[in-house]
């Protein structure tokens, strides 16, 4: 199967779970997520906004970096993430990324439920 570009489900979320600014999301629809799969979404986010701190429970998200760097707050240790790493969230930490650059941050978000 492919899902083609025009079929992804696009829109913009403000101060989205508590962050700063607009972020964009181009998301797979629901009918294409295999049971566990609970997102799988691009998303941009531009410089001056993340997304606030929140935790997963029963599921586990992972942020792959596309292009940016992003300030991660990774269950309270803050680092930078950059083209190629994968921040992985689960268990019930907190977490939220930010964008303090001059440039978008674009990423690709998974979220996966506990069996």
């Amino acid at each position: 199967m492919i899902i083609k570009a025009s079929e992804r489900v696009f829109e913009t979320r403000h101060e989205m779970r508590g962050g700063k600014g607009e972020v964009s999301l181009a998301q797979l629809p629901g009918d294409a997520l295999a049971p566990h799969l609970r997102l799988l979404s691009e998303l941009t986010i531009p410089p001056g906004a993340g997304i606030g701190t929140h935790a997963h429970s029963g599921e586990t998200e992972y942020f792959y970096i596309l292009e940016g760097i992003g300030t991660v707050n990774d269950d309270g240790a803050i680092a930078k993430a950059q083209p190629g790493d994968v921040v992985v969230t689960g268990g019930g930490a907190i977490h939220n990324i930010e964008n303090h650059t001059n440039a978008p941050l674009r990423l690709i978000a998974v979220i996966v439920t506990e069996a």
